[in-house]
């Protein structure tokens, strides 16, 4: 981290400051876990880290119990983002936030000094803890930003400070604290509005993100857009991707379709950033994606499952659904699947909408909880419905699952299933 000195750290007074009995110099970490924090570290105590004060003094860092967590963290990441030189990428949308910035760091990495957020530290705790992970020689800072109202993007903008926005995607989440369709774009459009003049925002295709084209007014913008439908596979396996300026042709440890466009759109920040195409294969090589977002797991006779428990709506559900029944290939198709969470009063038809394209996709289905029951719908060979996840235990996994079965495992985090995929592998052991 650019390090801070403890006296104008004091000086912020943001609560209960303690010096650690190790601390002599400047403060040159913020960690939120006391696990990981030693001697040159503050300790901020959110949430209930409270309870982890004396843990992280005993390791020899400094604490801050803050009075107020949120402004706290915020004050200390704009503190160091203003003395950073870094290009700051914000990546927001509606789905393909954590895998796009998993590769758009990934890429950049291999080129320049890079910071990158972990998982989905996108809120008003995560996204400072990752800027204050800059360091004196970091270049490229991507950061996730995740919405779950009006204002909360531009809250996290002031923090940030991007140079360049990325708009993954734009559809039906969260609407039962926004409303529409028309509003999550808005929320999105605030990482727009918070570039600077000259800064570049790169956005889907006008008629694939149609409500966001009527935010796009600023003149003063150098706004790139991409069509996933640009896509093209080579003969040899490889994914050509035509860029604004050039061409470029990449071997990508994956084929799932929805991940072959979040790199699309990742390539082209990294044009944006002017960064050298001669090194983006080295860091595709060294993509690592976050957990239970599209995990792929090998089941004996040739099948797999799919593990994208951690987030679901309605246009990642049916991406998902597209890519099972593509990818499947003659297999026996598979998909257990749980709410889409804060629908609103659209749920139901948002549920029965998907319950449609499973009927036209999928051989077996698992509903799991009461909104999902809208799945099921006739046409769809074999259907099981359990209450809740603890209701689907090894006995109905096993009924339902075969020897090279392609399998998808997807819902909103709230559901808890991404324990499944283990599960199916062990029962698999046995087949």
């Amino acid at each position: 981290m650019i390090p801070l000195a403890w006296d104008e750290v004091t000086r912020l007074g943001l609560g209960r400051l303690e010096r650690g009995d190790d601390a002599v110099g400047p403060i040159t970490g913020i960690k939120a876990d006391s696990r990981l924090v030693g001697p040159g570290d503050l300790f901020v105590a959110v949430n209930s880290g409270v309870d982890y004060v004396a843990d992280a003094r005993g390791r020899g860092a400094a604490t801050l119990l803050p009075d107020d967590q949120h402004a706290a963290l915020a004050t200390l990441a704009s503190l160091v983002r203003g003395r950073s030189r870094a290009r700051v990428v914000a990546v927001v949308g509606s789905t393909g936030k954590t895998t796009t910035k998993d590769i758009l760091g990934a890429i950049c990495a291999a080129a320049v000094p890079t910071v990158y957020a972990e998982a989905s530290l996108n809120n008003e705790i995560g996204l400072p803890l990752t800027v204050c992970r800059l360091e004196p020689e970091t270049e490229v800072l991507v950061v996730e930003m995740g919405m779950r109202g009006l204002g909360q993007i531009a809250e996290l903008c002031a923090v940030a400070r991007p140079d360049l926005a990325l708009v993954t995607s734009i559809g039906p989440e969260h609407l039962e604290l926004v409303g529409s369709v028309e509003n999550v774009a808005r929320a999105n459009a605030e990482a727009i509005d918070a570039l600077p003049s000259g800064g570049v925002a790169v956005v889907p295709a006008a008629d694939v993100a149609p409500e966001l084209q009527p935010l796009l007014t600023r003149t003063d913008l150098d706004v790139r857009t991409f069509d996933p439908r640009r896509v093209v596979v080579a003969p040899d396996g490889r994914i050509e991707f035509e860029l604004l300026a050039s061409t470029v042709s990449l071997a990508l440890p994956f084929t799932r379709r929805t991940l072959v466009e979040n790199t699309y759109a990742a390539l082209l920040v990294y044009e944006a950033l002017g960064l050298p195409l001669e090194e983006l294969q080295r860091g595709v090589d060294q993509i690592r994606l976050s957990p239970w977002r599209g995990e792929e797991v090998e089941l004996p006779g040739g099948g797999f499952v799919v593990n994208d428990a951690y987030n679901a709506n309605p246009t990642s559900m049916r991406a998902a659904l597209l890519d099972l029944a593509e990818r499947a290939a003659g297999r026996r198709r598979v998909a257990i699947l749980g709410e889409m969470a804060e629908l609103g009063t659209a749920a139901d038809a948002y549920h029965r909408e998907i319950g449609a394209l499973v009927a036209d996709t999928v051989d077996v289905l698992v509903a799991v909880g009461e909104p999902a029951r809208g799945y099921m719908t006739p046409g769809v060979p074999e259907m099981v419905w359990v209450e809740r996840p603890a209701d689907l235990d090894a006995a109905i996994l096993g009924a339902v699952a075969r020897p090279g079965d392609a399998v998808l495992v997807k819902a909103s985090r709230a559901v808890g299933l991404e324990g499944i995929p283990a599960t199916l592998a062990k029962i698999a052991q046995t087949w």
